[in-house]
């Protein structure tokens, strides 16, 4: 049988051969058709004439071009660009828009109930229609492909039935995978290094899978994150596979997926093993797969619908919010290896003192109190004297998150919080920073250890009558300090606030939005004052007058 080589434009994924298998397979006498984005390529075999230019309208329909692709470093196609700033705007139109609805705070405040996996659920959620849909969408859609080629005569509902075959292998596979290594994490736990490294590498998988979704960095395309080409076969994602379909291979197939490199999936893994239990390890994967079934349920109905110039937009800001998620990942995993890459506004404690009002020395004891809720730890940073026990108190609000997973390598702690107080001992004995993380390495705070300077007073945040005393010194060289304060709901308060500068510009006044209406001026060698009552919960930011933000106080 004749056969030829065709080369093709603007493929990057398994996704795209298959469309473009598809459409060459539709043109008259072209009895085989192989298509290879990584080469750019298709191989034809045909009986008869072949009509060239139906192969080229074939290709068209698909949403890609005949020609040969030069690999540049950067794209030359204006057009790509162009694009690209749709994508990043409508991206950032529907981040905002999901914030203003506050869907990224869905998951929290689960409370100690077992079955609050609410955060996890929304994880999968996101991961289905980006990571997961760009790994798995191929598996997918080979499923479905192999399916329709066995039965060209079924209906729409019966070609659907390959995707619910295939998700709900994924759902019982990650509910026994995730049993599995629930259970290891309890006869063994990886360090906190390799789970920083692991989380990075996820990271930086997603960064290049989002290059190659972009497509203004043709040279990504070598790279391939895709099942080795016989296991790919078996499972039918290409067209020239031989093996025949069947549910019970489309559910199988979706279980394996538990193995791909997505970095949603790792980091569920991870926190899932973290758990040491086989019972919340399953929960936890089984959920996430479960998250992410929308996304790929309508994989199959998108891509009839987003062919084309449509197609190619979808994917473009769908790479957008992988490239985002990617330094998301990356981030965390620095934080796992003890890596602060983040500096700038964050919670701080007094480095260069040790007046420390979330530290009290009880019984000849640094004494700490820390809360960990559903979205971190507050306060979360602390300033101790080297060579002085430390008593660390962390009171667990919610159980159901990252969160309350604690790692601190530098002291040797690991940690799963139980609800209430969880108290951790440790001697700190030389001076630095001893960093602390959730197991995701998400959420991060500190001790900045000192050494020969005053003990740590007993004072700290302390109280006058009923009201609760909020201590802290404004410098000009490090503002506010610390800059983070915990307080309970229907607490009566004070911010006080020990000026050794005046103050100056906007940054010279303070004010509290949300909790007080005072706006007091810094001014040296005077304290000022900002009472308030906590009547709601929430994270208030700390201002100047105009706004800027310098602290927070979190109402819990």
């Amino acid at each position: 049988m004749p056969s030829c080589r065709v080369f093709i434009k603007g493929m990057h994924c398994r996704s795209c051969e298959l469309l473009v298998e598809d459409e060459l397979l539709k043109v008259k006498g072209v009895e085989k058709a192989t298509v290879n984005h990584m080469k750019a390529k298709a191989e034809l075999q045909y009986s008869g004439p072949l009509d060239k230019n139906g192969i080229e309208r074939a290709v068209k329909n698909a949403g890609y071009k005949l020609g040969v692709e030069k690999t540049r470093i950067f794209s030359n196609n204006p057009a790509d660009y162009k694009d690209l700033g749709i994508a990043v705007f409508i991206a950032a139109v529907l981040y905002l828009a999901a914030r203003q609805l506050g869907i990224f705070n869905l998951g929290g405040n689960t409370g100690s109930n077992p079955t609050g996996l609410g955060a996890v659920f929304i994880i999968g959620l996101t991961a289905g229609v980006s990571t997961c849909m760009a790994l798995v969408g191929g598996l997918v859609l080979g499923a479905a492909a192999n399916f329709a080629k066995k039965h060209p005569d079924s209906t729409g509902i019966q070609k659907f039935k390959p995707h619910l075959f295939f998700n709900a292998g994924r759902i019982a596979g990650y509910l026994i995978f995730g049993a599995i290594i629930g259970y290891l994490g309890s006869v063994f736990q990886l360090s906190v290094s390799i789970l920083g490294l692991l989380t990075a590498a996820a990271g930086l998988a997603m960064l290049i899978l989002g290059g190659q979704l972009i497509e203004i960095l043709p040279f990504l395309k070598k790279v391939s994150f895709s099942l080795p080409a016989g296991i790919a076969r078996k499972m039918g994602i290409q067209q020239q596979a031989e093996t025949e379909y069947s549910h019970t291979n489309s559910a199988v197939m979706g279980a394996m997926t538990f193995f791909l490199p997505c970095g949603f999936t790792q980091a569920m893994q991870l926190f899932a093993m973290s758990t040491g239990n086989p019972i919340q390890g399953a929960m936890i994967m089984g959920v996430f797969a479960l998250g992410t079934a929308p996304g790929l349920l309508g994989v199959g109905g998108m891509s009839a619908a987003v062919k084309g110039y449509a197609g190619k937009l979808f994917f473009k800001t769908a790479g957008v919010a992988v490239i985002m998620l990617a330094f998301f990942n990356l981030v965390n995993g620095l934080n796992l290896l003890g890596i602060n890459p983040v500096q700038g506004f964050s919670q701080r404690a007094a480095a260069s003192s040790t007046d420390d009002p979330n530290v009290k020395l009880v019984s000849g004891m640094q004494e700490v109190r820390m809360n960990q809720l559903a979205n971190g730890y507050s306060p979360n940073k602390f300033t101790i004297k080297k060579g002085i026990p430390v008593r660390w108190i962390i009171n667990s609000k919610d159980s159901n998150t990252c969160a309350s997973s604690i790692l601190a390598s530098k002291i040797g702690v690991r940690k799963t919080l139980t609800p209430g107080e969880n108290i951790i001992d440790f001697l700190p004995e030389e001076a630095g920073t001893i960093r602390f993380t959730c197991s995701m390495g998400m959420y991060s705070g500190s001790f900045e250890v000192v050494g020969d300077q005053a003990i740590p007073t007993p004072a700290g945040t302390g109280e006058t009558g009923n009201t609760k005393i909020l201590k802290a010194v404004y410098t000009t060289s490090d503002d506010i300090d610390p800059n983070t304060f915990t307080v309970n709901e229907g607490d009566k308060a004070r911010l006080e606030i020990e000026a050794r500068d005046s103050g100056y510009g906007c940054m010279g006044s303070v004010t509290i939005p949300g909790l007080s209406d005072q706006v007091e001026v810094f001014e040296a060698g005077e304290t000022l004052k900002l009472d308030f009552t906590a009547d709601k919960p929430g994270r208030y930011p700390i201002t100047c007058g105009m706004g800027i933000p310098r602290g927070v106080i979190e109402v819990i």
